[in-house]
């Protein structure tokens, strides 16, 4: 509640109606602020988690209306903008736990997510480094991992967009480094496969970042290349995968922007994520594989600096709503195509 999140759901809200039935979940009088602050004319109605499916199924998504299931107690509203406080913590953890709850019992087909601060998350008591870790966690999965992407349009050659997916996500430099294992790289490029061709459709082309400069020179600077990340290549490449490298990253992503690729694996945080954003930071989307529901996300933080100024740009929430939106299709067209069998 004290940064963008809230008033990027209000700029959002028309173009959010036109591509499914949508409900918000968060506190009333918070997203009451936030429709006055970005001139919307939407009235907020609360409606109880009870309420939810109700509310989806009985009438088509109007942008005069905005269905709000109450998840956070009212210290929510009492949270200043652009501050870090355990209350606005609480609430953003409140409200992923109760979207979660709507996705895994079936009321909703996907969540979208708008950006959550981690310190006020650790403010909170939750020691979480942020939405991956706890939805990981809140659905029992160990194998999982952060894609960036970025549809396709004028910044790329290729035309599936573009992902960069993450060995490691949230931690230290020096702690990546500690982390990464063949088995790890294996498992984030078989993540990465398969939510490709969820995407694009077809078998995508993925390229694996080095982790050292000049990706190791024979390992002179780093042995990882030759340790970790050649085999695991070759032991998905051995399953069918289309991928390639180790390749030094800074030349890796300008094949990948010129269409060479359409996924690059990245050993750590930045490496992903600097690209991703340069390219065009605003059109890219956050997605967490691994998980049982469907999750898409902003790709920026929750920017305390402009927050309830009404200039925050709703164009990420849009994107990633709109991937939500056709994955939720595609996985529900899949399911009625699956062959149907006897018995009980």
């Amino acid at each position: 509640p004290a940064g963008v999140g809230p008033e990027t759901i209000a700029a959002a809200w028309p173009a959010l109606c036109a591509m499914g039935r949508v409900v918000v979940v968060g506190h009333s009088d918070v997203m009451r602020r936030a429709v006055a602050l970005r001139g919307q004319v939407a009235e907020v109605v609360d409606i109880g988690q009870s309420e939810a499916a109700d509310a989806l199924c009985s009438e088509p998504a109007r942008p005069d209306r905005m269905p709000c299931v109450r998840a956070c107690d009212d210290a929510a509203a009492e949270v200043p903008a652009g501050v870090v406080d355990a209350r606005g913590g609480q609430a953003a953890y409140d409200a992923l736990l109760q979207a979660i709850e709507l996705a895994r019992s079936g009321v909703v087909d996907a969540i979208t997510t708008t950006p959550l601060n981690k310190a006020a998350l650790a403010a909170a008591g939750h020691r979480f480094a942020g939405h991956t870790e706890i939805l990981a966690h809140a659905c029992g999965v160990d194998d999982f991992a952060m894609m960036l992407y970025l549809p396709p349009g004028e910044a790329l050659g290729g035309k599936n967009g573009l992902a960069a997916v993450h060995a490691t996500l949230h931690v230290s430099l020096r702690e990546a480094v500690e982390r990464l294992s063949s088995r790890r790289i294996v498992n984030v490029v078989r993540l990465t496969d398969a939510a490709m061709r969820r995407i694009g459709g077809e078998a995508p082309r993925v390229g694996v970042c080095a982790l050292n400069p000049h990706a190791g020179e024979e390992g002179l600077f780093g042995d990882e290349e030759i340790r970790m990340i050649a085999p695991a290549v070759q032991t998905a490449r051995d399953e069918g995968i289309d991928v390639r490298g180790p390749f030094p990253a800074d030349t890796l992503w300008a094949r990948a922007r010129a269409g060479e690729f359409d996924a690059v694996v990245c050993m750590y945080h930045d490496q992903g994520h600097i690209a991703l954003k340069l390219l065009d930071m605003h059109r890219a989307v956050n997605i967490t594989l691994g998980l049982p529901i469907l999750r898409t996300s902003v790709a920026h933080g929750t920017a305390m600096d402009v927050a309830w100024q009404g200039v925050a740009s709703p164009q990420s929430l849009i994107e990633a709503a709109r991937l939500a939106a056709r994955l939720a299709r595609r996985q529900a067209a899949t399911a009625d195509n699956l062959p149907q069998h006897g018995g009980p």
